[in-house]
């Protein structure tokens, strides 16, 4: 009968205990992940513990896909790190390395200044209207490890919502199909 005979006639002899027995697994894998992310955020200090490089504005160093492990610690951040911080008035966070540091020396709050490597100038630019210097809330953290090209999966999906939606309903069927 094929493929999709098999599968149809696999749906339909799935009984309601099998059924919901399958969205209680499917449940619990989500749930899992859910709870590693959010064990890797307490581990990290970072409300993002890992994002994907989504320019090419930090190459050679890291390319467009790369996937950077972050880590927000007390330690004051110096010029040279590289830093993931967020902008308000914008979702996607951007990766940049620290050129300049100023420390208030009555407060003792670091304000830095960001460019990408890639970058002909600093990135007061792409601040929000007004803001010269990031101060520590903008920061999410810095990179501490990284693993190239396993970002692109993540791109690819938001580039194209398609193949999104396709792999999310073959592997749904896959579970609702599997025999335990």
């Amino acid at each position: 009968m094929g493929f999709i005979g098999d599968t149809i006639d696999s749906v339909k002899s799935i009984q309601i205990r099998q059924l919901l027995s399958q969205a209680v697994s499917l449940g619990m894998i989500v749930t899992s992940a859910l709870i590693i992310w959010k064990a890797l955020m307490c581990i990290t200090g970072s409300e993002s513990p890992v994002v994907v490089v989504l320019s090419g504005s930090m190459e050679p160093g890291f390319k467009r896909g790369d996937i950077l492990f972050l880590h927000m610690s007390n330690d004051p951040i110096r010029a040279g790190e590289i830093v993931v911080f967020n902008i308000d008035g914008r979702e996607i966070p951007i990766v940049h390395r620290v050129i300049k540091v100023h420390e208030r020396k009555d407060t003792g709050e670091v304000d830095v200044l960001t460019k990408g490597d890639n970058n002909y100038g600093d990135d007061r630019l792409l601040y929000a209207h007004g803001q010269m210097w990031l101060n520590r809330h903008h920061i999410m953290g810095r990179a501490v490890g990284f693993l190239p090209y396993v970002g692109w999966v993540t791109i690819i999906m938001t580039e194209k919502p398609i193949i999104k939606y396709v792999l999310i309903g073959a592997l749904g069927l896959l579970v609702i199909t599997s025999k335990d």
